[in-house]
């Protein structure tokens, strides 16, 4: 059982992944890499000068796989809150279990309505963290910021959302800060 799942492979969902298995998290992603990222054309992301969408589909799956967090390229049919934490079925009839769950869906996000989260003009209701109402579950990216969306703002989304889970099981503020090495 993971420690974490999450459903939805753009810039969002994969940020956090990363985040989580560089700091030795399991974390399983549930995406079928049809992200509208395969739409774009990255000129405004920090660092990148000029980056396919497909490309960075591709680099940030494989950077997510490095550290070794796992990708279901399969659909997620629904999500239910348990006692323990959270169980997701896929379309294929699996299910799997995790203690925190990130739904980083693009704009609709129905499994996140679904389980109560709150919904206004501009998306659904979640802190700076993606943190819910519902304890252990994050929502983050385009669903949260309906018009006011970039790649880059879902990824720093997805890196709150991972930072506050890692906080939260270590009991203390965490942060992800590599140094060079000399």
């Amino acid at each position: 059982m993971p420690d974490v799942i999450v459903v939805g492979d753009g810039p969002g969902g994969l940020s956090a992944a990363l985040f989580l298995a560089k700091n030795d998290s399991t974390v399983t992603v549930f995406g079928q890499d049809e992200t509208l990222m395969h739409k774009a054309l990255l000129y405004n992301y920090l660092g990148i000068p000029k980056m396919t969408g497909p490309e960075f589909q591709r680099v940030s799956r494989e950077q997510v796989r490095s550290f070794g967090g796992e990708i279901q390229d399969v659909e997620v049919s629904s999500v239910a809150k348990g006692a323990d934490g959270f169980e997701v079925k896929t379309a294929d009839g699996k299910s799997q279990q995790a203690q925190y769950l990130i739904l980083a869906t693009g704009p609709a996000n129905p499994l996140a309505e679904g389980l109560g989260i709150a919904k206004e003009a501009d998306g659904l209701v979640a802190d700076r963290n993606g943190r819910t109402s519902v304890e252990g579950l994050y929502v983050l990216g385009w669903s949260t910021r309906l018009k006011k969306i970039q790649a880059i703002i879902s990824a720093g989304d997805g890196a709150c959302a991972a930072l506050d889970i890692l906080s939260a099981k270590a009991g203390e503020d965490m942060h992800d800060f590599d140094l060079i090495e000399e």
